[in-house]
């Protein structure tokens, strides 16, 4: 099992902080009643180092730096933070269709001989139309999908030392290459629509999927595994979630329900009418889970056991935490374990704080178990 922890190049909070693709700025920054306690954190340097070398510190595989326009830029912070960490590993978002597959190879390459092989790539295909107009890109939303495989395909090619031809729908080049041999980093791609399965297949290492029930993932591990097979290959599993574990069960279920309070009403009916123009599978999935309700009860948004959709009520993407005691977050992540989920991509708010109760709660138990 590989643990990898998140970057929050939107801003950082005690409370949630909302905000993505879809959702207006202002809520993000806003968090609920973060501006009134003076809780809200910006994704400076200074604070990004400090969440770099923590999950660097607590033994974190990676972490994962989002992408799109209410983030800071993935590729210049992590090529910003390799300067403060060692061995820490940066899984950078990445979007097929803003840029050519040749240049980022050229990035990709040039990270991967300064940093000593650090890097990873998350391929976001984009499921929100205004996000997507915001580049000029009016791709449908599974010819995407289409695109991002010719843009893998190219992408791997160029890491060929005798250059790489390509002609397709999209993507005609010749002899692409990069300056100099380097390792392919990973590739991470994540998707609930019909399309997303034949590009997975073919092109990506990692299947990520966000932190639905376990019979609904098993759904998609079975899914991809079937596409995978035909096409003579394996893919990995992975899995997008937050965490929220303390000492005993009622103290993280207390303060779930501190940060169900923090939130304004107002917030998250913008940010619930923002998600529901999202063309995105994955975000209809996390919006089904919570309804889009705010209850001033905590437990009423556990959707399967120690699993809590209320962070979906203002961020869009990943809408679930795991939430309990560390035996529990540990029972729940075993679980998914069991299905065949490898890799966990956790968050938690504050991103400093929440790695140590994870840290120093939970991976002790998985170790024990023989899991880490």
């Amino acid at each position: 099992m590989k643990l990898h922890w998140f970057l929050p190049t939107t801003g950082d909070s005690r409370t949630l902080v909302g905000g993505g693709h879809s959702v207006p700025t202002e809520v993000a920054r806003a968090g609920g009643a973060a501006h009134t306690a003076g809780r809200y954190r910006e994704p400076d340097l200074d604070y990004l180092v400090d969440v770099a070398r923590t999950a660097e510190r607590l033994g974190f595989e990676s972490v994962l730096t989002p992408t799109g326009t209410p983030c800071e830029d993935a590729w210049v912070i992590a090529s910003a933070l390799l300067a403060h960490t060692t061995r820490l590993k940066f899984l950078i978002a990445a979007r097929p269709g803003l840029m050519a597959p040749t240049l980022l190879a050229q990035m990709a390459s040039t990270f991967q001989r300064v940093s000593g092989d650090r890097l990873a790539l998350n391929v976001v295909v984009g499921g929100d139309p205004s996000e997507q107009l915001r580049f000029g890109d009016r791709v449908a939303k599974d010819d995407r999908y289409a695109r991002a495989e010719e843009f893998l395909a190219v992408f791997r090619g160029a890491f060929a030392e005798s250059g790489y031809d390509f002609a397709g729908d999209y993507y005609d080049v010749a002899d692409a290459r990069t300056r100099k041999a380097a390792s392919v980093p990973p590739i991470y791609l994540g998707g609930s629509s019909a399309a997303a399965g034949p590009v997975t297949a073919r092109q990506v290492d990692v299947y990520l999927t966000w932190g639905e029930p376990p019979a609904q993932v098993a759904e998609k591990i079975a899914w991809i595994r079937k596409l995978a097979e035909e096409e003579g290959r394996e893919v990995r599993f992975g899995i997008r979630l937050h965490t929220l574990s303390r000492d005993r069960s009622e103290e993280a279920w207390a303060v779930a329900d501190r940060l169900l309070a923090d939130l304004d009403p107002a917030d998250v009916a913008t940010a619930q009418a923002a998600l529901a123009s999202s063309e995105s599978e994955g975000q209809k999935r996390m919006r089904a889970l919570h309804g889009g309700a705010a209850p001033t009860d905590a437990r009423a948004l556990e959707v399967y056991p120690g699993l809590w959709a209320g962070v979906g009520l203002v961020r869009s993407g990943a809408g679930t935490a795991l939430v309990g005691s560390h035996v529990e977050v540990a029972d729940l992540i075993g679980e998914y374990a069991a299905l065949g989920i490898e890799e966990f991509v956790l968050s938690g708010y504050p991103h400093v704080e929440e790695a140590y109760w994870f840290a120093e709660g939970v991976a002790p138990i998985l170790q024990q178990r023989g899991l880490l």
